[in-house]
């Protein structure tokens, strides 16, 4: 379909959502078109998942407007948006599991005879139903029994015959193989046919480029642009998430990687469903950045190594030595730290203090029989918050009340205080003040420099590319590259997550 052509169905008209302080949505605009499938995409924090329960009635936005075939409308609520037309599918299937086919794709709505339901007829209608969908299964057997990617597409047909205008496929082929994703892909392709406007949603870039018509990009809540896609390659996309034009950047800065210590852990073959396997070794006094996209398996390596999923192949070798690590206890025990990504929901103890957060690795290394005493506590505590310039009113005040840059320096603490043999810091400077992430980056250099071995995720390129003797970029789930010395550059970083490796020296 031309853009001359194009008829939107699904328009959103300087939308502005604020969340306190934030301000998620700035001014965006966004259309989705009749016979086109529109992909959305940003970072994390980009405003799209907030743009989306816009769209669908979940939230209401605080200035702006939708429009439905042109007309304004005002949706209370996604049951509201469901009845204009408008239906979504999740990654995570929103249906019920342990209901028959039949029952999921009529549930609400499923014909009675004699004020009962009317199980013969559900069940043809259902059969008739999937199948112009390319789908020929007992519709009388438990959803449960199928594989997500069927699951996935008896979702659609419900969300298409309760709405039928619009469709709303938010990260749909994430837990999907490639012959699955196939597979739903020739089913949107058959919607767009009909004349559906689809709006996708996905970190594969691969898959953007294979289904698409356009797509619009969104970058710390606001609209870089709307594009057709077949005016722009990975790397155009890529440059405009990441907020890059990377063509003549040079930071004489990076670190060549020529004083590196000996190894201090190894991890060799280690992998888990849905993750390559990988082997990477990190040395004392060593900052090993990690670049990707989001979705790219950043946070799922970090995970890996700490415990916190089990691997299901490989070993870890901490100076020269095999360890088991399972879980996070088994991890704190040989030495290695982790400040995750979401500090509020996997890092503090919000109503634990300050002073009981910055303690509580080291009691549990210990063990919970050699108690540290209040006066060793508040002796710790005081060290590193001093150290990191944790700023509080005192110690014992909960952590949640002080700022996210602080909360953040608080869990470095927490693991400092073990005096740890390995640190994994997953995107450590964001959503914190410029005061705060100046320190966190002066944090890591100077880990780096007493000899600390550190794993570090970062969004950021300039921050990544300027403290890391070596950058691991991931794309798919995948390691993709490692760039070291003089090919520490950020256009190295977006060639490698575009999919070109060939103008990256690996």
């Amino acid at each position: 379909m031309t853009d001359a052509a194009a008829r939107p169905v699904l328009e959103a008209r300087g939308i502005v959502k604020v969340f306190g302080q934030h301000r998620a949505l700035d001014n965006v605009d966004f259309a989705a078109n009749a016979g086109e499938v529109h992909a959305l995409l940003g970072e994390n924090g980009a405003g799209k998942s907030t743009l989306i329960k816009i769209l669908t009635g979940a939230y209401h936005p605080d200035a702006g407007e939708l429009l439905l075939d042109g007309q304004p409308i005002h949706l209370r609520d996604p049951l509201h948006g469901q009845g204009y037309g408008i239906g979504t599918v999740y990654q995570e299937v929103n249906l019920l599991p342990n209901r028959s086919v039949s029952e999921n794709l009529f549930l609400g709505r499923q014909p009675t005879r004699f004020g009962l339901v009317d199980r013969r007829r559900i069940d043809a209608q259902a059969r008739d139903l999937l199948s112009r969908y390319g789908l020929d299964i007992d519709v009388r057997a438990e959803l449960s029994e199928y594989s997500v990617a069927v699951q996935q597409i008896v979702a659609i047909a419900r969300a298409v015959e309760l709405s039928g205008k619009v469709l709303v496929l938010d990260e749909p082929t994430a837990s999907l193989d490639r012959n699955e994703v196939q597979r739903l892909f020739e089913v949107v392709r058959g919607l767009k046919a009909k004349g559906l406007a689809i709006i996708f949603i996905t970190h594969f870039l691969d898959q953007v480029f294979d289904l698409a018509d356009r797509v619009t990009i969104l970058r710390n809540g606001r609209k870089v642009a709307t594009q057709r896609l077949d005016t722009l390659n990975t790397t155009d996309v890529v440059r405009m998430m990441l907020g890059k034009d990377v063509a003549f950047e040079h930071h004489p800065t990076a670190l060549t990687g020529s004083t590196r210590g000996q190894v201090r852990v190894a991890f060799k073959g280690l992998n888990r469903k849905g993750l390559a396997p990988f082997d990477l070794a990190v040395h004392e006094g060593e900052v090993v950045g990690v670049a990707g996209l989001l979705g790219s398996g950043r946070t799922e390596v970090a995970r890996l190594m700490f415990g916190v999923d089990g691997a299901e192949g490989g070993e870890i070798l901490v100076d020269g030595r095999p360890v088991t690590i399972r879980n996070p206890a088994q991890a704190v025990a040989a030495g290695f730290g982790f400040c995750p990504e979401d500090r509020k929901l996997d890092g503090i103890f919000g109503d634990l203090s300050v002073r009981e957060n910055i303690i509580i690795a080291l009691q549990a290394k210990l063990g919970w029989f050699r108690a540290l005493n209040r006066e060793d506590q508040v002796e710790l505590a005081g060290r590193y918050a001093e150290a990191l310039d944790i700023r509080a009113a005192n110690h014992d005040m909960p952590v949640k009340l002080l700022s996210g840059g602080n909360q953040q320096k608080v869990i470095l603490a927490r693991w400092l205080a073990i005096d740890p043999t390995f640190l994994i810091l997953d995107e450590p400077t964001r959503g914190i003040d410029v005061g705060a992430h100046a320190e966190i980056v002066r944090t890591i250099n100077r880990l780096r420099e007493e000899g600390l071995a550190l794993f570090v995720i970062s969004s950021e390129l300039d921050e990544v590319v300027a403290y890391s003797n070596r950058i691991v970029v991931m794309r798919d789930r995948e390691m993709v590259a490692e760039l070291a010395g003089p090919d520490i550059a950020s256009d190295a970083i977006v060639q490698a997550i575009a999919g070109t490796p060939q103008e990256v020296r690996p």
